[in-house]
């Protein structure tokens, strides 16, 4: 069935925007920057909820909540803006609730556990490597998104300044456990996962439905795992829940932004901004937090993730998904 031309007219001018070089990077930025403020909001979150440090099952109850209410806000702003209720296509609704648990569930499961085992830099630093998978699975999974030269120096010049920007003055202990930075590195892996099939499903689906879904499953299975494992929030404040409002919303359109730049665009030209994500983090925890980060150190960390960006993105062409007529995919 053919679809309506306002429909396809829409489809197509979404497309071209999504994959120009500057909308498409201004977009990434805007991501990366949403996920950086999620730093010093989960920090404050644990002080307004009273969820103490070592409490892990407090953290993901408190992390399913933030994903359901994301899923739900991405689910409503898909409503409104289609003028239909969101559903999934029967054939991919196995592959919307596999992305949840990968994305959402695993990746968060893993990443709590393991920040709760090991120091805040290696975790800033182990945590930005995920960017580094996603590119090197999609050059084993996407004949088209081999690592080339480019590709490479890319991703040394910005894992290069996620790491000055997380170093210490005590520098970075060289101790490894299993609970710790084994399952940071999972998380990582499930993160780069994620990105690959959340591609592939983007090219059958429309991103943002799936985006809903995945967050309400993987929310849903992080409360109920919170809860079982004698997870609770007892305190609620009015600041606590604006901004419980605020993270949510931070899941909700950064990533249905990012799902919505892989399906038009290289999975490498995309991910490599994931390096902005730690280094926004350390700006924006020195904004609301009064955390000391204007320094040298952590100007010359941006520098080099943004040399990073643009010697990965230095052609300006994203090549976005094509119809047989030569014109961007819907």
């Amino acid at each position: 069935m053919k679809e309506k031309p306002e429909r396809a007219g829409k489809k197509e001018r979404t497309a071209r925007m999504l994959t120009n070089p500057w909308g498409a990077g201004l977009l990434a930025v805007c991501c990366t920057a949403l996920w950086g403020s999620a730093y010093p909001c989960v920090k404050s979150g644990y002080e307004l909820f009273q969820i103490a440090g070592e409490d892990v099952s407090s953290k993901i109850l408190f992390a399913g909540y933030r994903f359901f209410a994301a899923g739900i806000m991405t689910f409503i702003f898909s409503w409104i803006s289609s003028g239909r209720v969101p559903a999934v296509k029967r054939g991919n609704i196995p592959g919307a609730l596999g992305l949840g648990l990968v994305q959402t569930t695993l990746q968060y499961i893993f990443f709590y556990i393991g920040v709760a085992n090991t120091t805040g830099v290696k975790g800033s630093i182990i945590g930005a490597s995920s960017t580094f998978f996603t590119i090197l699975l999609a050059h084993f999974l996407i004949k088209s998104e081999k690592i080339d030269l480019k590709k490479g120096l890319g991703c040394i010049l910005g894992f290069s300044g996620v790491v000055l920007a997380s170093f210490t003055a005590q520098g970075l202990d060289a101790s490894f456990s299993i609970e710790g930075e084994g399952f940071l590195i999972i998380s990582a892996l499930s993160y780069a996962a994620a990105s690959i099939w959340s591609k592939g499903l983007a090219k059958k689906e429309d991103p943002i439905v799936i985006t809903a879904v995945q967050l309400l499953f993987g929310g849903a299975v992080l409360m109920i795992l919170g809860f079982s494992f004698g997870g609770h929030i007892d305190v609620v404040v009015w600041s606590g829940a604006v901004l419980f409002l605020y993270m949510a919303f931070i899941s909700s359109a950064a990533f249905s932004l990012w799902t919505l730049l892989l399906k038009y665009n290289p999975v490498g030209k995309v991910a490599i901004y994931g390096f902005m994500t730690p280094v926004f983090g350390v700006f924006m925890s020195a904004l609301f937090l009064g955390e000391s980060a204007w320094n040298m150190r952590n100007l010359a960390a941006l520098l080099m993730v943004s040399a990073g960006i643009i010697v990965v993105n230095r052609d300006g062409k994203w090549n976005c998904t094509k119809n047989n007529d030569g014109k961007c995919a819907g």
